[in-house]
């Protein structure tokens, strides 16, 4: 099994209750799409929603954008029949599953080892279908680099920081908002360990960290900021719960032209004191060196992920 090697920039949130939401997530500019079995969907709801997936996943064209649904938590009574009926009728078209809720490697192994029996009975390649995870429990977060190198199918982890929030017992108001008027300031990003944790464990792994959502849609300079905090630490993509963030999130996540530039002037500045023999140089009154060149070809290499060259 290969782990793929996705953009995600964008990954939007779309409950499976909806068939014309399905259709609009199927239409957007988001980088992956995912069809919601578990919080957005009422648990009389949930087996009944199963087929819209599976109809939405075969009927519609999703162009460019990663087919993924998110199935309930291991711990329920609904996961195994989330994974049976959907990925039997429509595994052919499933790029993805998103795990919640797991405490460790176990649940990822469960989900693993059921995807290689049903892909071996469908006649599918083996570990065609990968996995994402979301990190949101203290229990995953305390052992989030053992997760992250446990299966060859997982392709990335997820700050889910609602169910964080909850689990590490943390006085916050809705979902990643953190700059409410009416809640206390922390002094800094209250999510930074949480983040950095996640993101050091994904890059060691060699897969993708992706931030969760931020629940106040209707600010889109909030979203931007709690984006952009992310990415400054490493992270690729963040979550969007409202089509109106897929933009957002697609612009902060990806490289603009400037610094893509500064990136290619700055690489083409130490090739050429190199190549005179010269240990660094200097570029617009700063000193770059090898070790500058390492921190901008990440810049340039995200742009040629993202298309951008």
């Amino acid at each position: 099994m290969t782990t793929r090697n996705r953009v995600r920039r964008s990954e939007l949130s779309t409950p499976a209750t909806s068939t014309k939401m399905i259709a609009k997530a199927a239409a957007s500019a988001a980088d992956l799409a995912f069809l919601d079995l578990e919080d957005a969907v009422a648990p009389s709801e949930k087996e009944g929603a199963r087929k819209n997936i599976v109809a939405g996943l075969n009927e519609l064209d999703w162009g460019r954008t990663v087919r993924s649904y998110r199935i309930n938590g291991v711990h329920t009574k609904w996961c195994h029949d989330d994974i049976l009926e959907v990925v039997t009728g429509a595994g052919a078209n499933i790029d993805v599953i998103i795990i919640p809720k797991i405490k460790g490697p176990r649940e990822v192994w469960f989900v693993d080892d059921m995807l290689t029996q049903l892909e071996t009975k469908l006649g599918l390649e083996v570990g065609r279908i990968g996995i994402e995870v979301l990190i949101e429990e203290v229990e995953a977060l305390a052992s989030v680099h053992q997760i992250a190198a446990c299966s060859p199918r997982l392709e990335s982890m997820i700050l889910g920081v609602g169910d964080l929030s909850a689990s590490q017992g943390m006085r916050l108001g809705h979902i990643g908002v953190t700059d409410g008027e009416d809640l206390v300031k922390y002094p800094g990003d209250v999510w930074h360990y949480a983040r950095n944790q996640m993101i050091v464990a994904a890059r060691c792994a060699g897969i993708d960290a992706i931030d969760g959502p931020y629940a106040n849609f209707a600010n889109a300079r909030g979203y931007e900021v709690s984006a952009a905090t992310f990415s400054m630490l490493g992270g690729v993509g963040k979550w969007c719960i409202h089509p109106s963030q897929v933009e957002l999130a697609n612009r902060v996540f990806a490289p603009t032209a400037a610094e893509i530039k500064n990136a290619q002037d700055v690489v083409q500045a130490v090739k050429e004191s190199e190549a005179r023999g010269e240990g660094a140089a200097s570029l617009n009154g700063v000193m770059i060196d090898a070790a500058t060149t390492r921190l901008f070809e990440v810049t340039l290499d995200r742009a040629r992920q993202c298309g951008l060259l």
